[in-house]
């Protein structure tokens, strides 16, 4: 982890740009050929790395992180 950055797979990388991009789950899952549960799984993956509740929160993170 660089500087506080979570560490995240390309894919959850991936899947966070399509979520800031305002992307369903369901759009995401028919995007990248994924199950919804997945993609489900992805987001609390992703939830946990950045210790947050809401996936506005991982935004707002991911944000003032530089990551998207």
């Amino acid at each position: 982890m660089e500087a506080g950055k979570p560490n995240l797979s390309t894919k959850e990388l991936t899947i966070l740009r399509m979520i800031a991009d305002g992307h369903t789950s369901s759009e995401i899952a028919e995007t990248l050929c994924l199950s919804l549960p997945t993609i489900k799984w992805y987001r609390k993956c992703i939830r946990v790395k950045f210790d947050a509740d809401t996936s506005v929160e991982v935004i707002r993170k991911a944000i003032s992180l530089g990551i998207i």
